[in-house]
């Protein structure tokens, strides 16, 4: 499926999760349409439509089935089409999300709501609390509850009654319509309108829950620049960031964000890189450095030439990825969405069967004891706690994860990282640096090392291999090459030429025995230069990729947290390979690798694994990419691994440290915690609750607790998966 294949639409006044997960079924299940997904906490609907597929018609019978099924919710288009060629506008702040239209299931609804909403609840309430407290006759006393109740619950009568009519009967609207009708009807006034009072004022509270929590959510991405500084010519002009070309210089002042990645052309400062990377740590940047949109400058004013459109920069990929999380649901989810399906006209009929079968068969029972009890059970009923709380809480997951720096691109990939009984490393880049770098000196016939060095770096020159570019690193002086002749370049073998009248030989073991030179072969994991001058062996360098700093405690800590099995593919020599795996206590280890045999060796471990555990592969290079899309759960170094494998991992570590894996088991770890502690609460309190009432033992008050009550603390539960602390 091609990107232009995919719509946005947002879902402007839609606060119902169960309404949202009805909506989504029904778009589903239209024939030009491949997947919907609605994103309960940005409000947005997305749809993959077939390639033969106009938009335009897709949407009209979205809003169609959105105006039947809610229609107070106005549809919004997020995007027309998502393509690399338009610019994405989508993103405004206030565009989707600070406005709403009312609901049943959540009267804030913008101030001038919120008010309303307020006055009417104060108003009902002081009537029921004069008629509770003074003694009128019946007929004042009724009225009086009456017109409360009309105050209070007027708005749910009117929707439960507007349902009816479409066919829409099972949801909560109506189950509240009928327990405080039914407790009307057998002379329960006081709590007919105490139970309605106290569900609108709960749903109110969950309103302002559920709102808070998409805000805090939100505020963990906002890392969106809002403009960028172009420099035309002298003049500088404000501009959206969708708005600059690769090529384009732009203006970065103190305490700016830089809005597209980039290379500093002029000026040095000092950028606070947390947004993205959840480190603390200030980073320099100065002329030649990288940088990424979402950092922001601390000092310094930069001058940096775009090297990203805004589309295809490091910053939009996060948005994308963290704002398209939720569309894929973990198991749980998905579970709970079919339960709730089930649950609510479960628990109706089990209330029919209450209000009649034991009045009709049991001796002694009267009918309005048991409606009553039937009643409590039609309160209890909705599933609002358990298909709000849980998208919420792996939301909070994900974006505490996002906050230290890692990007996990689902919920079901949060969840199967608690599963996790093997992780396979790429080594060259993961574990180590991938840069080679100068790690010794051997030297020999009274000369030092710094000659050994010199010689050395004037003899690779003009080479551009890395190995060459180590060399002239370590030297750390500029080579004048007025002071070299005769360089010859012997493939396979290494270099010849003359320094300051002296012949230089450097290269491999080959090269010295080439031209009979007696050399003293060193024996240490890496690539060794030897060096001669006239005829004679004047030493060796070692040259050797570098284990990362934080390598050896990732896997200490994957080892400590219950992970079975650590194992290292790689491209590199068996020695090389070898003395990583045993610096870093790894199981097992696979050396000189193609990129389809770490395929197969993937498969292979694959094979091993015990049937409900995942198996994680965790790599950065290009050639990294078929094995990350293979693994269960792929794992890809975002800050310095290629755009191949950032696409084809299912969780991108911004820091490039494999410690973070640790992290996100934590978070993933304390998040499904969160998430059965909502389910257990939930199925729990409302299972006590029918059993009492069932007893006699438990009223309406109870009941509504067991609905709004356990929605409101479910709901700030799932708040904090937000702020895991990784220690």
């Amino acid at each position: 499926m091609n990107e232009s294949s995919k719509i946005e639409l947002i879902l402007d006044g839609l606060h119902c999760a169960n309404c949202a997960n009805k909506i989504e079924k029904k778009v589903n299940t239209l024939e030009s349409v491949n997947e919907a997904t609605f994103n309960f906490v940005t409000k947005k609907l997305g749809v993959k439509i077939k390639n033969n597929a106009k938009a335009n018609e897709i949407i009209d019978e979205v809003k169609m089935i959105v105006k039947k099924l809610e229609p107070h919710v106005a549809v919004i288009e997020a995007k027309k089409s998502i393509t690399h060629s338009e610019h994405n506008h989508s993103h405004n702040n206030g565009q989707c999300c600070d406005h709403d239209h009312g609901h049943s299931h959540e009267h804030s609804h913008g101030e001038g709501n919120n008010k309303r909403a307020l006055i009417r609840l104060g108003i009902g309430a002081v009537i029921f609390a004069i008629a509770v407290a003074l003694k009128f006759p019946h007929k004042v006393e009724f009225a009086l509850y009456a017109i409360s109740y009309l105050l209070v619950g007027g708005e749910v009568l009117l929707i439960a009654f507007k349902n009816i009519l479409r066919g829409q009967i099972f949801d909560e609207n109506f189950l509240m319509t009928i327990a405080t009708i039914g407790a009307f009807s057998i002379g329960e006034f006081p709590e007919g309108v105490a139970v309605m009072l106290f569900y609108q004022a709960g749903e109110f509270m969950q309103g302002l829950a559920v709102n808070r929590s998409r805000k805090s959510i939100a505020s963990l991405m906002d890392i969106r620049p809002d403009f960028a500084n172009l420099k035309i010519g002298n003049d500088i002009k404000k501009v959206s960031p969708e708005e600059v070309d690769i090529g384009d210089l732009i203006i970065v002042k103190p305490g700016e964000k830089i809005p597209l990645d980039g290379k500093v052309i002029d000026g040095k400062s000092m950028m606070d890189t947390s947004a993205l990377t959840g480190e603390s740590v200030l980073r320099d940047v100065e002329v030649e450095d990288e940088v990424l949109g979402g950092f922001i400058n601390k000092n310094g004013v930069l001058t940096i030439e775009v090297t990203k459109t805004f589309e295809e920069s490091t910053i939009a990929k996060i948005l994308d990825m963290v704002e398209n999380a939720s569309s894929k649901k973990a198991p749980i989810e998905n579970f709970i969405t079919k339960f709730a399906r089930y649950y609510t006209p479960a628990v109706v009929f089990s209330a029919l069967a209450v209000a009649f079968i034991p009045p009709l068969t049991m001796e002694g029972a009267t009918f309005s004891a048991w409606i009553y009890k039937a009643l409590i059970f039609l309160v209890i009923s909705c599933p609002c706690a358990l298909v709000v709380s849980i998208p919420l809480g792996f939301f909070g997951g994900i974006g505490g994860a996002s906050k230290n720096g890692i990007l996990v691109k689902g919920g079901n990939f949060l969840e199967g990282l608690n599963n996790v009984g093997t992780i396979v490393f790429d080594k060259t880049g993961t574990l180590t640096k991938g840069v080679f770098k100068v790690n010794k000196i051997y030297t020999e016939n009274f000369i030092s090392e710094e000659e050994v060095l010199e010689y050395a770096a004037f003899a690779e020159s003009y080479s551009n291999h890395p190995i060459a570019i180590s060399i002239l690193k370590e030297y750390k002086k500029e080579v004048n090459k007025d002071e070299l002749e005769d360089y010859e370049e012997l493939s396979g073998y290494g270099v010849r030429v003359k320094v300051k009248g002296k012949e230089v030989l450097a290269g491999n073991t080959k090269l010295m025995e080439q031209e009979n030179i007696e050399y003293r072969k060193i024996d240490d994991v890496g690539t060794i230069i030897y060096v001669a001058i006239d005829k004679k062996f004047a030493g060796a360098i070692l040259i050797a990729d570098e284990i990362k700093e934080d390598a050896k405690e990732a896997i200490k800590g994957l080892k400590a947290i219950g992970i079975k099995k650590i194992v290292m593919l790689t491209g590199d020599n068996i020695s090389a390979a070898g003395k990583v795996a045993r610096e870093l206590s790894i199981d097992e280890v696979y050396s000189e690798l193609l990129p389809d045999q770490k395929v197969e060796k993937l498969e292979m471990i694959n094979d091993q694994k015990d049937k409900n555990e995942k198996v994680i592969f965790v790599g950065d290079g290009i050639n990294d990419a078929p094995v990350i899309a293979r693994a269960d759960i792929g794992i890809a170094m975002g800050a310095l691994g290629s755009d191949a494998a950032i696409e084809a991992a299912d969780v991108v570590l911004m820091t490039d440290e494999p410690s973070k894996i640790v992290s996100a088991i934590k978070i993933a770890k304390m998040t499904k915690k969160i998430v059965w502690q909502n389910i257990i609460f939930a199925l729990g309190t409302k299972g006590i609750v029918l059993a009492l009432g069932v007893m006699g033992h438990a009223t309406m008050w109870e009941a509504v607790f067991a609905d709004v009550g356990v929605a409101l603390i479910a709901i700030l539960n799932s708040m904090r998966a937000m702020k895991v602390q990784i220690k």
